[in-house]
């Protein structure tokens, strides 16, 4: 029986998610997206849970989307028509939604990149809060190199991360970038070792963990809708977020532990 698609594993409060086709480089098939979505349903409902590290099986974290698929869509297009059209996309739309599903997840993400990170596999990347990377690693979004618009929420997250500028000259060369030069523009938020990508994750994980899980809760939806909010839309919602606080143990133990100067025990 072939191992799972995507694998799981826990340590106190942090999850960790592989990516695990190692063989094909982690590509990002039909397959392995439902694999994906469903586990991260699960993680979803877990009320322990405080972090989630995002990696891949073997030397890539993933070479982007598997080439059979883009073929079969291709050959599909061949055929011509406004109803082929709309089928395709309507199929990438949900297609995109699988992978997509990491930033239901209540908690922070980090995608650890321990190896290539192209296309689509750096778009699920790119939807994680938090990157590290190898600075061996190649990462790119090479749509157009291969005939392709970008997809997967690529010309929406990487101009908020890089900037306008640097995003179109990206995505028009479909350019592959270093570790070192990905962390030097803001694309990941630093470059490692290659076998210091998964310590340093787990690292930054416990760092998270270790801060209550009803304040970092409220601040993922914090980041999430700042992008289309006012200021004063978002500072509603901030007093909303610290009103909800007042209200549990989180903020006694940590007065408390400040008082105390000692760590909180959330």
């Amino acid at each position: 029986m072939p191992e799972p698609l995507v694998l799981v594993s826990h340590d106190g409060g942090v999850a960790t998610l592989v990516l695990n086709d190692p063989e094909r480089r982690n590509a990002m098939s039909q397959a392995m997206g439902e694999a994906f979505s469903a586990r991260i349903s699960e993680l979803a409902v877990e009320s322990t849970l405080r972090a989630v590290i995002l990696t891949g099986a073997g030397s890539a974290f993933s070479a982007g989307g598997d080439l059979a698929m883009i073929q079969a869509r291709a050959d599909e297009g061949a055929a011509g028509g406004r109803a082929a059209r709309r089928a395709i996309r309507d199929g990438m739309r949900s297609f995109y939604q699988l992978f997509l599903s990491v930033r239901d997840l209540p908690c922070p993400t980090i995608a650890a990149l321990n190896g290539s990170a192209v296309g689509a596999g750096l778009c699920v990347a790119l939807a994680c809060d938090v990157r590290i990377a190898s600075s061996q690693a190649s990462l790119g979004l090479n749509f157009s190199a291969l005939g392709l618009h970008p997809g997967m929420g690529a010309t929406w997250t990487l101009p908020r991360l890089v900037g306008p500028a640097r995003a179109a000259e990206l995505l028009y060369s479909a350019r592959l970038l270093d570790g070192d030069e990905a962390a030097a523009i803001g694309l990941v938020n630093r470059a490692v070792a290659p076998e210091q990508v998964l310590p340093a994750a787990r690292a930054l994980a416990g760092e998270f963990a270790a801060n209550s899980p009803v304040a970092n809760r409220g601040v993922k939806q914090a980041l999430a809708r700042s992008a289309a909010a006012s200021l004063e839309d978002q500072l509603c919602f901030e007093a909303q977020e610290q009103a909800e606080c007042f209200t549990r143990r989180d903020v006694h133990e940590g007065l408390s532990a400040a008082r105390e100067r000692r760590r909180p025990a959330f």
